[in-house]
């Protein structure tokens, strides 16, 4: 995953995660990328500083899940929430905030998000909002299709 800071047509500045640099590139060029702000769906790159650790041993990268979000497995897992305990406080908490509002609003359909999704967007299922999980190459389908959805880093509750 990587994060980029980005800015809309009115000066709104604001953080998104994407799978890679094609995948902004190609969600960019479609307009699916709009600002929380405004909605402006006209996005650039905003310039970003590096993270740049302080001396000594550099820790070994954290990559973040490939799942869309999924329920709290039974065992946490360490990758997430070692990701989870270097972001910021603010960004752990909006993320959590953001966890439970999807919990509490959304009907939770595990690993068939896909399937799910589709049948929605065919109409062979009511509408409703949805989420779950599913792999990298799933979720490119899903997009090549045409079918909306959102990834989100889905991070462990607790500290």
């Amino acid at each position: 995953m990587i994060l980029y800071r980005l800015r809309c047509a009115k000066g709104h500045e604001f953080d998104s995660w994407f799978k890679d640099g094609k995948t902004y590139e190609r969600q960019e060029k479609r307009s699916l990328i709009g600002c929380p702000v405004c909605g402006s769906a006209k996005i650039t790159r905003a310039p970003m500083a590096p993270r740049i650790g302080k001396g000594g041993k550099t820790p070994a990268p954290i990559e973040a899940p490939a799942e869309t979000t999924a329920p709290q497995p039974a065992a946490p897992d360490p990758q997430m929430a070692a990701l989870a305990q270097a972001l910021p406080k603010e960004m752990r908490e909006t993320l959590l905030k953001l966890r439970e509002q999807v919990e509490k609003n959304l009907e939770p359909v595990g690993e068939k998000f896909a399937e799910e999704a589709r049948k929605i967007h065919y109409g062979e299922s009511d509408k409703r909002g949805i989420y779950g999980q599913t792999t990298d190459e799933e979720a490119e389908a899903l997009a090549e299709e045409g079918i909306e959805f959102g990834r989100l880093p889905w991070i462990p509750r607790g500290n």
